[in-house]
């Protein structure tokens, strides 16, 4: 009999090593090494299939035709702008989210909207029973004929299903549960996951048809299985969001075909997953006016500008450390502004309590919220309260100066449309805020953070 062998492979950068080793030694990741049954070598006298029978032949740049790419549109707007104008045929599309965030309804909706523009839609689960699909689809009103549910573990025979009906779509639902008899493994292995992601990505670039392929994540938020996955495809979404919260953010990790400043905003309904066409009116809905701290701040989430809106508490501490709590942003971020507040302006903050919390569970990453996080800070410890018709941007430097922002103007039309005429923003942005949207507006530029809290409370 063969003696079977095995070898250990990095879940994180995909090295190998014929035995368990601790740390591994091309990404340094503690922990990432696990073991697999290596695959048998090819013996020396065949010859491997390539894809058309022969090598392709190098060409110079000039002599190569371009490629028409008519893109399928899945006729939801916030998906297309993702992926940069809909689905390449023949791309291989990854999407990711944390368990119960909406994939399977985001895909099914997707499934439902391309049968009607372009035809036959193969959809292989092997997470749920065609039954379960069925339920899922009446309750979001889903009714199309030309989708086709093949409740199915084994990924070759999905595959064979696929080269037949020759679909304009195959979706896979999930990664982790295929399993292929010509792969050693059990489903959800490293072996599985890699040779499978091969398969698909040949079956997807052979055929020319689009596959969308759903993976789970890790409890520390990235995909499962070995990193080199991400590599092999051609688009990475991450579909985001909290439970708590209606909002989830589609965002573009890697894309092939188009950019990845791009993110779609959906909220989720008993009718399913529903474009959001203005998100910042939905963030700022509840906001009372003339609230001690509270403040509206102007940030990009890819490159679309969003309105929401910061809040803070300070509270006198009753511990000899004080208490510092970030909901929303960045902690570390926090504390740095917390001691810009105290050591270039004056702001005794060493006694208190601080929390943040930014409405809606939208999360700013961006440091052009430094401004309006800092002036809310004081102006809840000051108890006094902000025009509820002004705007704050800034990135907060150490020094205590704001630096300017990048698409300051794209910002402030936006707030423009939603009624605010009051604009603090960095000085050296003055001069790109040109146009006649803006022309009633009042801007007010700022080089310090003194300068700042002067034209926020000045009326106060």
């Amino acid at each position: 009999m063969v003696k079977v062998k095995t070898r250990y492979v990095c879940t994180n950068c995909g090295s190998v090593s014929s035995r368990w080793l601790g740390r591994c030694p091309q990404c340094g990741e503690w922990n990432t090494m696990t073991e697999e049954e290596a695959l048998p070598e090819v013996p020396k006298g065949s010859q491997s299939v390539q894809r058309g029978g022969e090598a392709a032949k190098p060409a110079s740049l000039p002599e190569i035709a371009m490629e028409k790419m008519e893109r399928i549109e899945t006729g939801i707007g916030e998906l297309d702008r993702v992926l940069g104008g809909g689905i390449v045929p023949g791309a291989l599309v990854l999407l990711s989210g944390d368990p119960g965030i909406g994939k399977s309804t985001l895909v099914l909706q997707m499934a439902s909207a391309v049968c009607q523009r372009a035809g036959t839609v193969l959809y292989g689960s092997g997470e749920e029973s065609a039954g379960q699909i069925k339920l899922r689809a009446d309750r979001l009103g889903i009714d199309a004929p030309e989708l086709v549910i093949q409740a199915d573990t084994s990924l070759d025979a999905i595959l064979r299903e696929a080269q037949q009906r020759r679909p304009a779509l195959v979706i896979i639902d999930s990664i982790q549960t295929m399993y292929s008899r010509e792969i050693e493994g059990t489903p959800g292995s490293l072996a599985q996951i890699r040779e499978g992601t091969s398969r698909i990505m040949t079956f997807a670039k052979t055929m020319g048809i689009p596959v969308v392929v759903i993976g789970h994540v890790t409890k520390e938020g990235a995909i499962a299985g070995p990193r080199m996955m991400e590599h092999m495809v051609d688009v990475v979404l991450y579909f985001e969001g909290e439970r708590n919260y209606q909002f989830r953010i589609l965002r573009g990790i890697k894309n092939r075909f188009g950019s990845t400043n791009e993110s779609g905003l959906f909220t989720m309904n008993e009718k399913g997953l529903a474009e959001l066409a203005n998100p910042s009116q939905l963030l700022l809905s509840e906001r009372s006016a003339d609230q001690a701290g509270s403040a509206v701040a102007a940030v990009m989430d890819g490159m679309r500008p969003l309105l929401g809106e910061i809040q803070a508490l300070t509270t006198h501490s009753v511990f000899a450390v004080p208490r510092r709590t970030a909901s929303g942003m960045d902690y570390n971020r926090l504390i740095i502004l917390l001691a810009v507040l105290e050591k270039r302006v004056g702001v005794p903050l060493g006694t208190q309590d601080v929390y943040i919390n930014i409405v809606g569970g939208l999360r700013i990453t961006e440091t052009a919220a430094d401004l309006p996080v800092a002036l809310a800070i004081f102006s809840s410890l000051r108890d006094m309260s902000m025009d509820s018709q002004t705007v704050v941007m800034g990135e907060v430097g150490l020094t205590g100066d704001i630096r300017r922002v990048p698409h300051a103007l794209r910002r402030v039309k936006e707030a423009a449309k939603m009624g605010f005429r009051t604009f603090i923003l960095p000085k050296g942005n003055m001069d790109d805020m040109k146009g006649p949207d803006i022309s009633r507006c009042r801007l007010i530029g700022v080089a310090t953070l003194q300068e700042a809290m002067e034209a926020a409370f000045q009326k106060t």
